[in-house]
């Protein structure tokens, strides 16, 4: 039994020498390491061999066993390194050669002058909106009648308003004022929010308005709100969006849920209040509207404005943008050219 073992041996050697690649060496390896090997075979005969002769045929097969694994092992280890050697070569990146263009996205600039204003008004002290006090479709009772809108103010007319045809009352809003009222109708004083958001009007579409565009609105309420505080709001959130302290003025103005009212311009950003195509001669751009509460608002939402008072306003995004990135076409930032969205 001694010689046969040898034998094996030998032959699972030449074999082992033999092998050039991986299939071969896995069949060479069932062939005599597997429980169907002769090796195997002999290792369970032991029981037939004489007592006296066990140990030392044990221990030669088993060192048989190990001495082939061992080789198998080996030239493995070698026709991995080959196939990997292989693969890296094939693979291989000249870091000398100039880099492909991979373009990327941005974020859109209405996007970004959103978070922006809404990061200011965030550190003014305001907090955004509940989605669920901000609904696009909007009945008319949230977006004029608790608004102290009257019926018969051309903003409810359809040449302004689109309304629902299969819904009566039901209005896509026009402005995002509806998300002060539900905010005033489930919370208590102090308020202080805003309340970014799309909204729509039946306009012609031009280079200076859409019939989709954004807004930020603003609303605090509480005891001993000021037209003072409304201006010294307003006159910091210019300062820190635009960069730089910039003359403004406040031009009497009127809107249905405020009183008094005002419209804010900014000293023009092209001609720095010389006078310019941009601002028509004038060297100023109105940026937003706004004004104290009015007392039959709060009334409405059964708010006493014999205790508590309070300023909104509300800015177009488009034209905060317009004016910040000198873009005299509204209609860019909804074509999704390329060329101008790479800018930004």
């Amino acid at each position: 039994m001694e010689q046969k073992i040898l034998e094996i041996k030998k032959n699972a050697l030449a074999e082992i020498d033999n092998v050039s690649d991986g299939k071969t060496l896995e069949e060479v390896k069932n062939k005599y390491l597997s429980r169907a090997s002769e090796l195997n075979a002999l290792k369970k005969g032991l029981k037939d061999v004489a007592p006296e002769l066990r140990p030392k045929i044990g221990a030669l097969t088993n060192e048989v066993s190990k001495e082939i694994e061992l080789l198998i092992n080996q030239k493995a280890e070698k026709f991995y390194a080959e196939e990997l050697n292989k693969k890296l070569e094939a693979e291989k990146i000249d870091v000398t050669l100039p880099s492909t263009f991979e373009p990327v996205g941005h974020i859109h600039p209405l996007t970004k002058t959103i978070n922006e204003i809404t990061e200011i008004f965030e550190l003014l002290g305001f907090s955004l909106i509940k989605n669920e006090f901000s609904p696009e479709i909007e009945t008319e009772k949230y977006n004029f009648d608790l608004l102290n809108v009257p019926k018969e103010h051309p903003a409810r007319d359809v040449q302004d308003t689109y309304y629902a045809k299969s819904a009566v009352n039901v209005v896509l809003r026009s402005q995002t004022s509806n998300s002060q009222v539900r905010q005033m109708q489930n919370s208590k004083p102090p308020i202080k929010i805003i309340s970014p958001g799309r909204v729509y009007r039946s306009e012609s579409v031009s280079a200076r308005k859409n019939n989709l565009f954004h807004q930020i609105e603003g609303l605090y309420v509480d005891k001993n709100v000021t037209f003072s505080d409304l201006k010294g709001v307003l006159n910091e959130f210019i300062r820190l969006y635009f960069g730089s302290s910039r003359p403004t003025r406040f031009r009497n103005s009127f809107f249905p849920f405020t009183e008094p009212s005002a419209e804010v311009d900014v000293q023009c950003i092209m001609c720095h209040g010389k006078g310019c195509p941009t601002c028509s001669g004038t060297g100023w751009l109105e940026i937003l509207g706004s004004g104290m509460v009015d007392p039959n608002v709060l009334k409405a939402v059964n708010i006493d404005p014999e205790i508590y008072s309070g300023f909104a306003f509300g800015m177009g995004v488009e034209r905060l943008a317009m004016l910040k990135y000198a873009i005299d076409d509204i209609r860019l930032f909804f074509n999704n050219d390329v060329r101008f969205l790479n800018q930004f």
